[in-house]
């Protein structure tokens, strides 16, 4: 409904309301008034006709038609008995056939003395007269001569209504003028309020459709104020979308140049960004309609990785081959429910991967004859010289150096052998506290000459544990272990082999109380060839590749490993193996 119209019509209720108001109030009131001035006259009148009538009662009719033709009102006179004895609108002989009147409402009233509300002797009643058939004010007076009981005196109340009929007329006449007022005051109001209302909608609808708005013109300070609030939300939105216009193509541009591929989906898998990267990895032409994201790959870990991000959980990344080439998928939830994707080609970097794991474990291979021979020989000549001579000093130096080379090479040709895949475990079921002790048996000794105390546990105390892993790894991942926790662990300390269930596996972990390790060294202990103290690791004979190969052998077995230490506090490696790898 239009504001106009509301205007009109709320007008047009209230002076309705106001006039039929105006109209009951008059109708009640002012016919109040004249019919309580005209009985004041007729009583007068009554009274006065009650002085001037003859003591004669046979003259009383006569009487009764003279006195009310004077004053022009009806006069009735009545007797104790209720017996109309003169009457100004019937003769002397119609008389007799008028209906005794000593029961009518304002006899009774003048002859009880009760006097209503005229006073004592007085009665008063309005209603159809039943000789006239007209409604008509009685008045009633006791008194007159004697043999007379009342004096009446009445007229009719048409007088009356018609001037508050022409009262209520004049009142309606108003209320008419005032509507047509209303009318007009709304339709003045429409050009002043709602005409700039309407204006400022269809300029805010402008700026909801991108569209230049033109903003209206109002002397009203209050559609005004709404008009300044428009356009300067309008400046403000122009500038922001502006803004964001650039740093969207920006973006667009930033994504369009990426050399990886990056791909984005809504909360329904429909795919709403693509670059041309991402469509030259994925084998599509640039006009070639994708499948939803749920369909783009055929391989199970790709699939399984779209699955777990359009899920919201997180994914790690996944190899994907395709078209002679190796593909990195990785990804992650968006918050609105989509995925983001970003491919990445790593085909160059796995070929000089596998390059680099060929060199090493030919280099390595190639390595480990000649240094055989030159410790074998320099352990030779160590013998055969004299004790304590230079000579004998130089053959220990060559054996020491050569020994430590051949440590190098077997470790870098396990890890090339690890990372190659060339190996794989075999998992059986194994006694941590049996394969633990094994293992430290070729320690036992260093451990005693600094008497470094070592000990097996197991979380619930009291009961052995079985792990079911490759006993030759689990060996090798525990000498590894011992030999960095001997080195780093002073004299009269203690090294703590822990097993226990974790969630989805089994807990086993190598703690020692030696020097630890420095919070910027601790994320890097796992990386080939890193020392946390080199001069420390070389004097004692490390090449920096333990915790390298514990990393891969326990990420073979489909577990994780990581490093809690402190300076000063000592170093826990943790390792965790999944099912079926738990207690048995």
């Amino acid at each position: 409904m239009k504001l106009v119209t509301r205007l009109f019509i709320t007008t047009s209720l209230l002076l309705a309301v106001a006039v039929g108001g105006s109209i009951v109030a008059a109708d009640r009131l002012l016919r109040r008034y004249l019919q309580e001035e005209i009985a004041h006259g007729l009583e007068r009148e009554a009274r006065l006709v009650a002085m001037l009538l003859p003591g004669d009662s046979l003259a009383w009719p006569e009487a009764a038609r003279a006195l009310g033709q004077q004053i022009g009102h009806r006069v009735t006179l009545i007797d104790p008995t209720g017996k109309v004895r003169g009457d100004t609108e019937f003769d002397r002989a119609a008389l007799p056939q008028l209906e005794n009147h000593l029961m009518r409402p304002e006899v009774q009233r003048a002859i009880g003395g009760g006097g209503g509300a005229g006073g004592a002797g007085i009665g008063r009643d309005e209603r159809l007269s039943a000789s006239t058939n007209e409604r008509r004010l009685y008045v009633a007076v006791r008194g007159g001569p004697p043999g007379l009981a009342v004096v009446r005196v009445s007229t009719t109340l048409a007088a009356v209504d018609d001037q508050v009929g022409r009262v209520q007329r004049a009142v309606a006449l108003a209320g008419l003028a005032a509507l047509l007022a209303a009318a007009l005051v709304g339709w003045l109001l429409s050009r002043e309020v709602a005409r700039p209302l309407l204006q400022l909608a269809g300029a805010a609808r402008a700026i909801a459709a991108g569209e230049p708005p033109s903003f209206p013109q109002s002397r009203a300070p209050e559609v005004a104020q709404h008009i300044l609030a428009l356009r300067a939300m309008h400046e403000e939105l122009d500038q922001r979308f502006t803004e964001l216009r650039r740093e969207r193509a920006e973006t667009a541009t930033l994504i369009e140049t990426m050399a990886d591929g990056v791909l984005a989906a809504d909360a329904r898998g429909g795919i709403v960004t693509l670059n041309t990267a991402a469509r030259r990895l994925l084998g599509y032409g640039p006009a070639d309609h994708l499948p939803p994201l749920a369909e783009l790959f055929h391989d199970k870990p790709a699939r399984e990785l779209v699955d777990a991000i359009l899920s919201g959980r997180e994914a790690e990344p996944v190899d994907l081959a395709l078209d002679n080439r190796a593909l990195l998928i990785a990804g992650r939830a968006l918050p609105n429910g989509g995925a983001l994707l970003v491919i990445r080609d790593v085909t160059e970097l796995r070929r000089l991967e596998t390059v680099r794991r060929d060199f090493v474990a030919n280099v390595s291979h190639e390595l480990k004859t000649p240094l055989t021979s030159i410790a074998g020989y320099a352990e030779t000549l160590a013998t055969e010289v004299g004790t304590g001579t230079q000579s004998e000093r130089f053959a220990q130096t060559i054996l020491s150096n050569a020994r430590r080379m051949q440590r190098l090479v077997d470790d870098l040709l396990d890890l090339s052998r690890i990372e190659s895949g060339g190996w794989q475990p075999v998992p059986e079921p194994v006694d941590i506290a049996t394969v633990a002790r094994e293992t430290w048996a070729p320690f036992a000794d260093r451990a005693r000459d600094r008497r470094i105390d070592f000990t097996v546990t197991f979380a619930p105390p009291g009961n052995g544990a079985t792990l079911a892993a490759d006993p030759d790894a689990l060996r090798q991942i525990l000498t590894n272990l011992f030999d960095n926790a001997l080195r780093y662990t002073p004299a009269g300390g203690r090294i703590v082999v822990t097993a226990g269930p974790t969630a989805g596996g089994t807990l086993l972990s190598v703690s020692d109380n030696g020097s630890g390790i420095t919070g910027q060294h601790l994320p890097r202990v796992f990386e080939r060839f890193y020392r946390a103290d080199p001069a420390r690791s070389r004097d004692q004979g490390g090449t920096g590749l333990g915790l390298a190969i514990v990393k891969h052998l326990v990420e073979a077995h489909g577990g994780w490993v990581e490093a809690h230490s402190a300076p000063g506090q000592g170093t826990t490696i943790r390792m965790v193996f999944p099912q079926p790898g738990g207690l048995l």
